[in-house]
């Protein structure tokens, strides 16, 4: 993909390939695992996408499978942590899969009630409300290294949603989605590119 000249924030969002939780379904926030080694060659299936983009900034989660996806995908060079960028700090369900939560709260979602003893909705908006505004300072394509749940608040907050619409966006590992503005609609904020993966093509 090649990137057009740009003077609005266009933002390039890349969750981390696949991890042994994220293919078993455990929510995985803190942990620290490392790429599988399918994650590992999706994530270098990423550079050709991005490699001509021009990117004035890329930020990446600190947690290592987003680093290493970002490494990966050629942009180590550029790339700064972000702690903001971090997944979910999921508290007391860290590690669980969600049909191992319901059997005592049937009714939770993650992007409304958040997690005992780590994020609330709260929290994840007023990281995502931080990431769009240093990204939109910026002005130009910026490349950002994160995570299913949060990459999904994200998308939901560039829109002016609430987080709780998070839960209709869903990501997969070592996908891009593109984050932009329309010029023809008053600089809308639009999804225009969502959960794209090179091995679709």
């Amino acid at each position: 993909m090649t990137e057009r000249p740009a003077q609005t924030p266009r933002l390039y969002l890349i969750r981390h390939g696949e991890t042994d939780w994220s293919l078993s379904g455990r929510h995985t926030g803190r942990t620290d695992l490392p790429l599988t080694p399918a994650g590992e060659a999706a994530a270098r299936d990423l550079a050709p996408w991005l490699r001509d983009v021009g990117f004035v900034a890329v930020l990446t989660s600190p947690r290592r499978r987003a680093v290493d996806t970002c490494s990966l995908a050629g942009l180590a060079a550029a790339a700064e942590v972000e702690a903001d960028l971090a997944e979910w700090d999921y508290g007391a369900y860290e590690g669980l899969r969600s049909r191992d939560i319901r059997r005592t709260r049937p009714d939770w979602d993650v992007f409304r009630d958040g997690c005992p003893d780590g994020e609330t909705p709260v929290q994840i908006y007023d990281r995502a409300d931080r990431v769009i505004v240093r990204a939109c300072a910026l002005r130009g394509p910026v490349a950002l290294f994160s995570h299913g749940q949060f990459g999904a608040a994200l998308a939901a907050r560039w829109i002016g949603l609430s987080v709780v619409e998070g839960r209709h966006f869903s990501l997969s590992p070592a996908s891009l989605s593109i984050l932009a503005v329309n010029p023809n609609h008053g600089d809308a904020r639009v999804i225009d590119l969502w959960n794209a993966t090179p091995r679709q093509r």
